[in-house]
């Protein structure tokens, strides 16, 4: 194999280069490091242009609810139930709903979609039927929420007798999720060295071990990052919950999987689109934004948290 340094050297000579360096070099060359340093600015300002407009676009949201919702924010809101056609009261079982939800759909789907990852990059052999398996991944990951709304509905809530019920919904966000959760993982997976794998295998441990100890502990962050991606999906999604799990109102908290629930997103829109006095209900509306916000922002919190924990202990 030929030296690197070698090859470079043959297309530009070092004296050439250290001429470059002294600001001695003929016009064309210093023509064209102009030119290289000038593209080079021009494209990290875009890019930092669009970085600042997305930070901005997410300041001016969060100052637009937080203006507008914080009054309605109190005790009494965050701990006791709607009341007078939802113009009054709270918010509790909107996010107890929520949190019912959210977890649960991640429970369902963070073991499965590891599962299906670890057979896809670990077991699965290359070839036309994987590439199918991943074309089928990756569309399903870009269907709209309310086909999976529409799914759940005819699948676990009629054809299986559920009902409307938590248990329906949260099996309806775990398929939502699980393309994303997959994706993710598969990505991880990829990502530990192939060394680890051969090092393990080395002494003497099976497949499964060699998975299970050594790259599952190295791909975990990569996890926890399709998990809190799946949550901030679950959480946030409206149309699949209102054909399946979330109603118009209900004061009591749920006691069972089969219960029916309310939720924040379904709650937000029932007072933008179906409430009896819409323009009373405004600062409620964007109280239990601002209440959605702060809830999904606490739970990536602690699962970010977790992860960085991680990341320290495997270093």
């Amino acid at each position: 194999m030929s030296n690197p340094e070698k090859v470079f050297t043959d297309i530009i000579p070092i004296p050439a280069l250290q001429k470059v360096a002294t600001g001695t070099a003929p016009p064309q060359m210093r023509g064209l490091q102009g030119r290289r340093k000038l593209i080079q600015k021009v494209m990290f300002g875009l890019f930092k242009i669009a970085a600042s407009i997305n930070g901005l676009a997410l300041l001016i949201v969060f100052y637009f609810l937080v203006s507008r919702g914080w009054r309605a924010i109190n005790w009494t809101f965050l701990t006791q139930p709607p009341a007078d056609s939802m113009t009054k009261g709270g918010i509790l079982p909107c996010i107890v709903g929520t949190l019912c939800l959210g977890l649960g759909a991640i429970i369902i789907a963070l073991p499965l979609g590891v599962a299906s990852a670890i057979y896809l990059n670990e077991y699965a052999h290359q070839g036309r039927v994987l590439r199918i398996i991943r074309l089928g991944i990756n569309n399903l990951a870009g269907v709209p929420s309310v086909v999976f709304g529409l799914f759940g509905l005819a699948f676990f809530v009629v054809w299986l007798h559920m009902g409307v019920s938590m248990i329906a919904g949260a099996l309806t966000l775990a398929l939502l999720t699980l393309p994303v959760i997959i994706g993710t993982t598969e990505e991880a997976l990829k990502n530990v060295p192939d060394t680890y794998r051969e090092a393990s295998l080395g002494l003497g441990a099976t497949r499964w071990q060699t998975i299970f100890r050594v790259v599952l502990p190295a791909a975990l962050p990569g996890i926890l990052t399709g998990g809190i991606l799946g949550l901030s999906r679950a959480a946030g999604e409206t149309a699949p919950i209102m054909f399946t799990a979330a109603v118009f109102y209900t004061p009591s908290l749920p006691t069972s999987i089969f219960d029916e629930i309310m939720a924040l997103p379904y709650h937000i829109y029932v007072l933008a689109t179906a409430g009896t006095n819409i323009e009373a209900t405004r600062p409620l509306q964007y109280g239990t934004s601002l209440v959605l916000i702060m809830l999904i922002l606490g739970l990536n919190l602690i699962a970010i948290i977790y992860r960085a924990r991680i990341q320290r202990r495997n270093q």
